[in-house]
């Protein structure tokens, strides 16, 4: 089940920071597209969400509870571009 509205209010601000990626494109919230492919996308409750991210072709989960996770996601979602 994707997360719910509750569970993305708690990442507002990591959200932002997604939503400045211009070659991202945010259909639903926290739903993000690059071009017609399911890019990346949120899963759980306040408390125990995670982030799938699509890494060489595949769904990678990265925990996103606490902020210092965050940045792992982000590195990880920048460097998908990068390839």
């Amino acid at each position: 089940m994707h997360a719910t509205p509750e569970a993305l209010d708690t990442l507002d601000d990591l959200l932002a920071q997604i939503r400045q990626r211009a070659w991202l494109t945010e259909r639903k919230r926290g739903i993000f597209y690059r071009r017609s492919v399911s890019w990346l996308h949120f899963h759980g409750k306040p408390g125990d969400i995670h982030a799938d991210l699509k890494v060489g072709g595949a769904w990678t989960r990265f925990p996103v509870n606490r902020r210092a996770q965050w940045q792992r996601l982000l590195v990880a979602l920048d460097r998908t571009m990068a390839k």
